[in-house]
């Protein structure tokens, strides 16, 4: 399966990527190999650490290869409904509360802001919906619950979105 990406997310992950291959990775084995002379193996923690970070560099290197390598470029919204970096009002019915939510890329979703995926439960239930449209989110096959679209905000990608963190 494909990760619907933007340009932005794309470039975003590139500058990421040469970063770390021509700043951070020969950094990394040099701290590898500074460590090392430290004595023992067994027993050098400063080694143990140097090595994890290194690894962990390389790991956030191909992560990044195979998803810009497997992405779909996908565009903002269109208007018609709601789309992608849209801001939207809802009104959760059950709990008489309004939550405030955007529509982004999986690779800039953070719930605890309210950027969520169009493939996030919430996500699914909006997409494409408009505002004073009321629709059923499905959690599970044993839970759901209603939400009224109160308003639609549309967004466009202003780069400022920061992509995931490792």
């Amino acid at each position: 399966m494909y990760d619907e990406l933007t340009k932005v997310d794309i470039e975003k992950m590139e500058a990421e990527l040469r970063h770390r291959i021509t700043e951070l990775r020969p950094e990394l084995i040099r701290d590898v190999q500074t460590a090392r002379e430290f004595g023992d193996l067994s027993e050098n923690d400063e080694y143990k650490v140097a090595k994890r970070e290194k690894n962990r560099n390389e790991s956030r290197i191909r992560y990044l290869e195979r998803m810009i390598r497997t992405a779909r470029v996908v565009e903002a919204g269109d208007g018609e409904g709601i789309g992608l970096f849209d801001k939207v009002a809802i009104y959760l019915i059950d709990d008489d509360e309004t939550e405030h939510v955007q529509l982004v890329t999986s690779m800039r979703q953070d719930a605890l802001q309210g950027r969520i995926t169009k493939n996030s439960p919430v996500g699914k239930a909006i997409w494409g919906r408009r505002a004073g449209d009321r629709v059923t989110v499905k959690v599970s096959d044993s839970y759901s619950y209603e939400v009224e679209i109160l308003s639609v905000e549309q967004g466009e990608d202003d780069e400022s979105l920061p992509i995931l963190p490792y």
